[in-house]
C-alpha cells in the first residue's frame, strides 16, 4: 500500500492534521489536493502545538516532499507568512513544492467573499472570508490567475488586466474599493519571485514518485459533508474534499490510489451555518467543547457540538470509498454524563437512512438515537484496544457496525504517541 488518502468524513475539523502527521512519518510525499488557507490543521508533538493552514502536514520532517497541488487555491502572501511563522518556531529544514497550475487567491477575492456574504438574506454560509469561493469561481470562469503566471511579469500583467476590468465593475456596483493593475502586478510578481524556488509541475513530480513506488499521502481539507457536490449544499465549501477529487486535484490517475482512510471525531462538530441534525446546546455541548478545545483553527469561532451522526457518516464513507476509519478525540468522551449515536432520521413521519438533497428537507430531519453506556476512566494513556474500558470498546464496535467500516486508528490525545493502532495499515 503506497498511496493513501486521508479524508475528513464529517463537517471538517475532524483531526486530519494529527493523523496526517502521524502517518507522514512513514511517507515519502505528503500532498494537499484541494482547498486553501480556509482550513486549519493542528499538529502536536514534543509538547509543541503547530497550526497549519495551507502548507501540507509533512512540513516538519525534512525527508518528506510536501506538495501543494493544482486543486488548491493558494494565497501567496499567506503562504509566505506561514513559512515565516515556521521559521520563527525553528522549522527551516523542509521540502516544499507548489503547483504552477494552482489558482491564486487575490485580494479582490477576499473583498468579494465578504461582499457576497453581506448581500445574502436567509442563506449566509458563514465563510472564513479568505476568498476561497470567489477564487474557485474565477478558476471556472477562466479569469483566474495561476501560480505559474506569477513567474512571468508581462504575462501576469495581461492576465490581471482582463481580470481587474471585470472585478472593478463588480466593485463599483458593490460600492467597494477598486483595484489598480500596476500595484497588483508589482506585488504579485514579487510573490512569484519569492516562491519561485518551490514552484514546479507537481503532477510530473508525483508521477515520478509513483513510478518509484514512493509512499504518498494525500490530505484533504474540510470534510465530505462540506463537499460542493455531495455535501449539505449550499452550506458547503467551494471544492470537494472527497477521495474522488484526488486524481483531478493532483494529476494522478485513480488507479494509483490504494487506500482511503476516513477521519471522524467520536462526536460531531460544525463551524458556520447549515443543517446539523444532532446538534446539542446543553451542558453536554459545553463539556465537549471545553475538553476538546472546539474552536476554529483559522477563525477561533466556537464550534457547534453534536452527537455522532452515522447517517451522515455512512453517506460520507460511501461517497468517498472509505476503506477504514480513524476515530479522533475519543478521550474527550471520558466522564461525559450522556452519550448517544444517531442511527437514522425521521422525515415526515418516516424513518430514512439518507441525506436529502435539499436543505428544505434536511432541516425537517429529526435524529433517531441509540443511547450508549458511558465511562469515566481516563484513556489518554491507553496504547492498545484491549486497555480501553469495556464501554469505550463497545462504542467503537458500534461505530464499525453502523458504518460497515473497520476502525484502523483511535486517537486518545493530541500528541503523536497518543494513538492506538486497532488494525494496522500496511504502509
Amino acid at each position: 500500500m503506497s498511496r493513501l488518502t486521508i479524508v475528513g468524513v464529517q463537517w471538517g475539523d475532524e483531526g486530519k492534521g494529527k493523523m496526517t502527521d502521524y502517518l507522514a512519518q512513514k511517507s515519502d510525499v505528503v500532498v494537499r489536493y484541494q482547498g486553501g488557507n480556509n482550513a486549519g490543521h493542528t499538529i502536536t508533538f514534543g509538547g509543541q502545538r503547530y497550526a497549519l493552514q495551507s502548507i501540507p502536514s509533512g512540513i516538519f520532517s525534512p525527508n518528506i516532499k510536501n506538495v501543494m497541488a493544482n486543486g488548491m487555491v493558494i494565497n501567496p502572501k499567506a503562504v509566505l507568512d506561514e513559512l515565516q511563522k515556521l521559521r520563527e518556531m525553528g522549522i527551516t529544514d523542509y521540502q516544499l513544492f507548489i503547483s504552477d497550475r494552482a489558482s491564486v487567491v487575490m485580494p479582490y477575492h477576499i473583498e468579494l467573499d465578504g461582499a457576497y456574504e453581506s448581500l445574502k438574506k436567509g442563506s449566509v454560509i458563514g465563510t472564513t472570508n479568505k476568498g476561497i469561493g470567489p477564487a474557485y469561481a474565477d478558476k471556472y470562469n477562466r479569469t483566474g490567475i495561476r501560480i505559474g503566471d506569477l513567474l512571468h511579469k508581462e504575462y501576469l500583467r495581461e492576465r490581471l488586466d482582463d481580470a481587474i476590468s471585470m472585478v472593478n465593475i463588480q466593485m463599483r456596483v458593490l460600492r467597494r474599493k477598486r483595484y489598480n493593475l500596476h500595484t497588483l502586478c508589482e506585488e504579485y510578481a514579487e510573490y512569484g519571485r519569492l516562491l519561485s524556488p518551490y514552484i514546479c509541475d507537481t503532477s510530473r513530480l508525483l508521477y515520478d514518485e509513483v513510478k518509484k513506488d514512493s509512499r504518498i499521502l494525500f490530505e484533504g481539507a474540510q470534510g465530505v459533508m462540506l463537499c460542493i457536490e455531495h455535501g449539505t449544499y449550499p452550506f458547503v465549501t467551494s471544492s470537494s474534499p472527497a477521495t474522488i477529487s484526488v486524481p483531478l486535484g493532483t494529476g494522478i490517475p485513480p488507479k494509483y490510489i490504494d487506500h482511503s482512510l476516513g477521519i471522524c471525531k467520536a462526536y460531531n462538530t460544525r463551524v458556520g451555518s447549515g443543517v446539523f441534525p444532532t446538534e446539542v446546546t446543553n451542558s453536554t455541548a459545553y463539556y465537549i467543547r471545553d475538553r476538546g478545545n472546539e474552536y476554529g483553527t483559522v477563525t477561533g469561532r466556537p464550534r457547534r457540538i453534536g452527537f455522532l451522526d452515522t447517517v451522515a457518516l455512512r453517506h460520507a464513507c460511501r461517497i468517498s470509498g472509505i476503506d477504514s476509519l480513524a476515530v479522533m478525540l475519543f478521550d474527550v468522551l471520558s466522564g461525559i454524563s450522556e452519550l448517544r449515536i444517531c442511527t437514522h432520521y425521521e422525515l415526515n413521519n418516516k424513518t430514512i437512512d439518507y441525506i436529502p438533497s435539499t436543505i428544505y428537507e434536511y432541516e425537517k430531519c429529526k435524529p433517531i438515537y441509540m443511547n450508549m453506556p458511558v465511562w469515566s476512566e481516563d484513556i489518554s494513556a491507553c496504547r492498545s484496544f484491549d486497555e480501553l474500558p469495556e464501554n469505550a470498546k463497545y462504542y467503537l464496535k458500534k461505530i464499525e457496525e453502523l458504518t460497515d467500516t473497520p476502525i484502523s486508528y483511535v486517537s486518545v490525545g493530541p500528541d503523536r504517541e497518543q494513538t492506538i493502532e486497532v488494525k494496522k495499515l500496511n504502509l
